[in-house]
């Protein structure tokens, strides 16, 4: 008879779902359901345990979107089951994806937790001996946000009321342990068999076995003929896999947005019910190994849900759950400015370190937006040794040349990196995601180990049973990659040996798709933004207080209010890419953590300052105005700024409005566009020849993809400049301003062009009531000089990018992040343009026809994306940037931290900064108390320019010991840049962009 594969793949292909798995639970009985819907937000276990149930039955419709019903299952075990192992089937009736649906975590009646329930995932265990069954199930009626498509039910106060699920199961079966594993032999040899070529020889007979142990099985006595089909296929299990095979560590998982579909307050839950998940598998299966990064998801379980947190520090004393990251949340890593990135590590470790004694050394961030070039070093000085992405993956128009690599940052360091060739944090082991891992290594001529996180995740689930069986199968099989179950440090150490020589990859790690996330919600980007700033100043000055005066410092408020900015920082809140809840709710703490800081600010300036009139407050690293960095005194004199009308040179009728302060001179023209701007110190006029500067320009705004993460290069096809006004006048609320209007559809644009005395820089406020729909806003500079590169700031230093697009790669990069600064420069001259919230930006080059080069620089201030948030951007905003003419890297650097930080008023004379550095070049980034509550003061300082810098650093306080230290405040082994005879007065090497942070010792 003539052998047909095609044939045993439908045959498989049929029995496998309907006769065989079914056959895994052989007997069922119908369990009693009663239920409790809860009025509004969820309640505590214990209340939801004692609350009044209801009668229901399966088929009933439950749960409104975000709403949650507990449901309460009991039966009397059938006696002629005694003894056999049984299980609990539910199905909440949701037929989404694990995570992005109806969940459920389940309770005994004590209250200890068995395990999450998901559409994968639909069975809880029977304790054995059970006799009497009663069960709790708290499930959350989460609604399914379709991609693309725009809806009210990402924000409970839009969301129906309808009940959007109907329970579909509630039963209790006897459990067939044969049949089981003989389903989970065909899953992996039919799946091993699909994946391989049509001529293999090995593919040809797994298919003959597979038909075989088919032909074995009495599809009316499944039980009593699966032992006859294992034997068979276990021939087929049995054989090793090649010598050269490509080696798999498979390290359970489970990615869960700490927001995104998502409001906060259910992750808390989604963390619990996979944290359940996990503990369970982990009983029954010793091998497991499961790594959870972001410690504010462990501090909610230890919080919301101890007796889950319980079972978790039991596995992680076994050594089998294993925390991972280092940071306090998976936050992006392009937009969190210098300070908030070290503190994502410092929260992270010390949490880590603190309950589990744990000093983690990977930093673990799949699915953040690209990373920046900083991270290196700050992975390095938070004492961590590798880092784990696949993000990069994602490209849409470059392959990324390498999955093991040495990553090199802006300052040198380098960190050990593997990008898992698998392509996916929820990986299921399946055939499908082994031969993809091997097929794609891109480091296979020297290398053989690659990692894999599998487990479903996003909304969480973590692995399963049917995940383990795969990798115990694949352990060692012909055809297959080698599994094998292991930590990730041991895989990281292995990859290392392996491959130590790995190529380097130098600056950062850009994400070619997602770049829309830069400028999504402005209102979040600027509440980061702010409190970033504001975290900066309360410690400033709370310290100052406490070392000059005695003050007390507000070590817990401090440390409450970083973690709330660092959780808001998660990768999907900062970026904009969640739904209205999320966003709503990132708003409302933004502003109240502005509130809190604020009123810490004025409570230690409050202790600083007394007696009589006032002083100017500088919490900036430069001084300005005659008023020292970090402190306080009286401003020094300034020339006035004055705004004159005059006839425009060149018109017949037009006139045009000159701004001077005798440092910079702007010309503003009858249409409210910037024609000139002149720093004195050059002459030279930073606008192109027929140029405009401040040109508000509008493009349609619709990706293919993902609304509000991406703009796509087409965007640029089509714009509309805004060049007619409403109205140019004449502001008398400033020195020497303009004021401009201007109107589109039914938004209206309000500026006010000012150039403050002794400013070196030509300032925009930007009051917007934006009501446009997918629309992207630009705020463009054209500027006469020849940059063939800019310069970013990001965390401690700045990452430069071609300005061409002589490759592929340089062409993806139309959309960049930018912190406070942007620069611009050819040899000689530069301009900057600073900004107090804006991260979007792009550089394009033209030569006119005069043969001179215009470079221009555009800030993208709004857009206006409907999925997942119709509402996205809507409404006030006010905006801030300014441009700089004649500016170096240093005074990009000084008036982005200046216009971040506006001056304060103080009573008294003054305020004496704590620390001084005698060279602009070297910033102070944080003056703050230790952590472990010493009372010492810990500074941290930073080479801004990108070159070496030396420089003299004095306290003014007395200090009997200074120590350089790593981000968490241990002393560095290999320090050796201090040179000093007192602690007082240190003098320090910085390489370029070097991090040093100092501790004295009070």
């Amino acid at each position: 008879m003539h052998f047909d594969p095609v044939l045993v793949r439908r045959r498989l292909g049929r029995l496998l779902p309907e006769r065989l798995r079914p056959a895994v639970h052989p007997h069922t009985h119908a369990l009693t359901v009663e239920r409790y819907d809860v009025d509004g937000e969820p309640i505590p276990v214990a209340d939801g345990l004692a609350a009044g149930y209801q009668p229901t039955e399966v088929g009933a419709a439950w749960g409104s979107p975000w709403a949650t019903t507990w449901f309460k299952l009991t039966a009397e075990v059938p006696a002629d089951w005694s003894g056999q192992e049984l299980e609990i089937l539910v199905d909440l009736g949701s037929e989404g994806g694990p995570g992005f649906a109806a969940e459920g975590l389940g309770y005994r009646p004590d209250g200890t937790p068995i395990k999450g329930l998901h559409p994968y995932n639909q069975w809880l265990p029977v304790d054995p001996g059970s006799t009497n069954i009663e069960v709790y199930v708290e499930a959350a009626s989460n609604p399914q946000i379709t991609m693309r498509v725009p809806t009210l039910l990402g924000d409970v106060e839009t969301a129906p009321d309808e009940p959007i699920y109907r329970l579909g199961r509630a039963d209790l079966a006897v459990v067939d342990a044969e049949v089981r594993e003989l389903v989970a032999d065909f899953d992996v040899l039919g799946q091993l068999a699909e994946e391989l070529p049509a001529d293999d020889v090995r593919g040809a007979q797994l298919w003959a076995t597979i038909s075989d142990a088919l032909d074995a099985i009495d599809l009316h006595d499944i039980s009593g003929t699966a032992t006859k089909a294992r034997e068979i296929l276990a021939v087929a299990l049995a054989k090793p896999a090649n010598a050269s095979a490509h080696r798999l560590t498979a390290v359970g998982h489970a990615h869960i947005d700490s927001a995104w579909l998502w409001p906060l307050r259910e992750t808390v839950r989604k963390v619990a019910r996979t944290a359940s998940n996990v503990v369970q598998l982990m009983d029954d299966h010793p091998e497991m190994i499961f790594a959870m990064s972001q410690a504010q998801q462990l501090a909610w379980i230890e919080e919301h849900r101890p007796e889950v947190f319980a079972r978790v520090k039991e596995k992680i004393e076994a050594g089998q759950f294993v925390p991972v990251g280092g940071m306090w949340v998976e936050s992006d890593t392009n937009m969190p400015g210098s300070e908030a990135m070290a503190r994502q590590f410092i929260h992270g470790k010390r949490y880590f370190q603190e309950k589990f004694g744990i000093d983690t050394q990977e930093v673990w961030l799949p699915d953040s937006f690209g990373y920046s070039a900083a991270l290196p070093q700050l992975i390095k000085l938070s004492g961590s040794r590798w880092f784990l992405t696949q993000k990069i993956s994602w490209n849409k128009t470059n392959l990324f040349p390498h999955h093991t690599f040495w990553w090199e940052g802006i300052d040198g360091s380098r960190i050990f990196t593997h990008f898992p060739p698998v392509d996916t944090y929820n990986s299921d082991l399946s055939a499908g995601d082994l031969a993809r891992s091997a097929r794609q290594f891109a480091d296979k001529a020297r290398a053989n180990h690659a990692l894999a996180p599998f487990g479903y995740g996003d909304g969480g689930g973590g692995p399963t049973r049917e995940m383990l069986a795969r990798a115990v199968r694949t352990a060692d099989l012909e055809g297959s990659s080698r599994v094998a179950i292991e930590k990730p440090e041991a895989f990281f150490q292995k990859a290392h040996d392996d491959y130590p020589d790995a190529p380097v990859w130098w600056g950062e790690l850009y994400l070619e798709i997602h770049r829309g996330t830069y400028t999504s919600h402005a209102k979040i980007k600027q509440g980061n933004r702010r409190s970033e700033h504001l975290l900066r100043e309360a410690e400033l000055w709370a310290t100052t207080a406490a070392v000059q005066h005695g003050a007390e410092y507000p070590y817990d408020a401090l440390d409450r209010l970083w973690k709330v900015v660092l959780l808001n920082q998660f990768h999907d809140i900062l970026p904009g890419s969640s739904i209205a809840w999320v966003n709503r709710e990132a708003r409302a703490t933004y502003q109240q953590v502005g509130e809190e800081l604020e009123q810490l600010i004025t409570t230690s300036l409050g202790a600083l300052g007394s007696g009589e009139g006032q002083s100017t407050v500088n919490a900036a690293p430069h001084g300005r105005n005659g008023v020292p960095a970090l402190g306080a005194s009286a401003t020094g004199e300034a020339a006035p700024a004055t705004v004159t009308l005059r006839q425009a040179q060149g018109t017949a009728d037009g006139s045009e409005f000159l701004l001077d302060n005798g440092i910079v001179t702007a010309t503003i023209g009858a249409d409210g566009l910037i024609t000139s701007v002149v720093d004195h110190e050059t002459g030279r006029n930073a606008i192109a020849p027929n140029g405009v500067g401040n040109l508000l320009q509008l493009h349609p705004d619709v990706p293919n993809d993902w609304d509000a993460w991406d703009v796509d290069s087409f965007y640029r096809n089509t714009v509309v400049d805004l060049r007619g006004a409403e109205s140019v006048t004449v502001a008398e609320d400033v020195p020497a301003g303009v004021r401009v209007v201007r109107k589109h559809g039914d938004s209206t644009f309000t500026q006010l062009i000012s150039l403050a005395p002794s400013a070196r820089a030509l300032e925009i406020t930007t009051d917007v009531d934006w009501q446009e729909r997918e629309t992207f806003l630009k705020a463009g500079f054209e500027l006469d000089l020849r940059a063939e590169a800019s310069s970013s700031e990001t965390q401690f230093g700045h990452v430069k990018r071609p300005t061409h697009e002589n490759t592929s790669w340089d062409a993806a990069k139309f959309e960049i992040c930018a912190h406070r600064f942007l620069h611009v420069a050819e040899p000689g001259y530069g301009v900057a343009l600073v900004n107090d919230s804006t991260y979007g930006h792009d550089v394009t080059r033209t030569v006119r026809e005069d043969g001179g080069t215009s470079t221009t620089v555009r800030l993208s201030l709004l857009r206006a994306p409907r999925w997942p948030d119709p509402e996205t951007d809507l409404g006030q905003h006010r905006l801030r940037y300014a441009i700089v003419p004649g500016a170096e890297i240093a005074d990009a650097v000084r008036e982005g931290y200046a216009i971040n930080l506006p001056e304060r008023t103080v009573a008294g004379a003054g305020i004496e900064p704590l620390i001084t550095v005698d060279n602009p070049s070297v910033v102070v980034e944080s003056i703050k108390l230790a952590e472990d509550r010493s009372g010492d003061v810990v500074v941290r300082l930073y080479a801004a320019d990108g070159g070496r810098a030396t420089a003299g650093v004095h306290a003014a306080f007395d200090a009997t010991a200074v120590t350089t230290v790593d981000l968490l405040e241990r002393p560095l082994i290999d320090a050796d840049a201090l040179s000093s005879n007192t602690p007082a007065d240190l003098s320090l090497s910085f390489r370029p962009f070097q991090i040093l942070t100092l501790r004295y010792t009070r």
